[in-house]
């Protein structure tokens, strides 16, 4: 497989690129840090239009076809509303829903018969305080999803969602690195624990895989039971 991941460096991207570096044909793009396995890849900034799209594009020349694309990108700022500026409305919305369209607006023009995976989070599923901000983004890439997945089906791309509880990356390791937030956010969480990359590159692999090609304009909620129960 022909598989782009943009977002690569991150915490679940160095994870799903170390399970798919042995099968597939990899192009990873990154933003600021550089990705640590041996593979093509490139500076890419996922806000950016045409940074995105001459990054596919760059993929599709190199590989003659592309059979998926992971966005990754993600940023994460828990405050209420009121303490919000708007430099942080619009940090949050470009890292999270623009790096999504970007991806989306790229993949409609130049690809077909490919799978792509958007990340949400099961925040945007239940009342959590202080996540208007992420949901509001997140959220977001939930509808994008599913009205791309009706607008290029006749490309035949299938275009779905992830939404994850906690997982335990350096974008939250302010979170788990504090034994108080940790031990709640454990409690919150059905199963006792809160997630490793590993449980959501499970998912991200059979969204992508070929013999799982009917499977379209769907948000797949991997939280160890956050959302779900109480």
């Amino acid at each position: 497989m022909n598989i782009i991941v943009i977002g690569a460096a991150g915490g679940i991207g160095n994870q799903l690129v170390l399970d798919l570096a042995d099968t597939s044909n990899l192009l990873l793009g990154y933003n600021s840090s550089k990705v640590s396995v041996s593979a093509e890849s490139q500076k890419v900034d996922g806000r950016d239009f045409e940074s995105v799209f001459s990054f596919i594009q760059f993929g599709l020349e190199k590989y003659e076809s592309i059979d998926a694309v992971v966005n990754l990108p993600g940023n994460l700022m828990l405050k209420p509303p009121h303490l919000c500026t708007e430099e942080d409305f619009y940090s949050v919305i470009d890292t999270n829903l623009k790096t999504a369209f970007s991806v989306v607006r790229a993949v409609g023009k130049l690809l077909e018969g490919c799978s792509v995976v958007l990340m949400s989070t099961a925040a945007a599923s239940i009342g959590l305080a202080n996540h208007e901000l992420i949901v509001s983004a997140k959220s977001g890439v939930e509808g994008l999803a599913k009205s791309a997945a009706k607008t290029y089906s006749k490309k035949n791309i299938r275009f779905n969602t992830i939404s994850p509880g906690l997982v335990d990356t350096p974008l939250t390791k302010g979170i788990v690195n504090n034994k108080i937030a940790l031990s709640a956010s454990e409690k919150m969480h059905a199963l006792g624990r809160i997630g490793k990359p590993k449980d959501i590159a499970n998912m991200i692999k059979f969204l992508i895989d070929k013999e799982n090609d009917w499977i379209t304009g769907q948000n797949f909620i991997v939280d160890g039971g956050l959302s779900a129960t109480k």
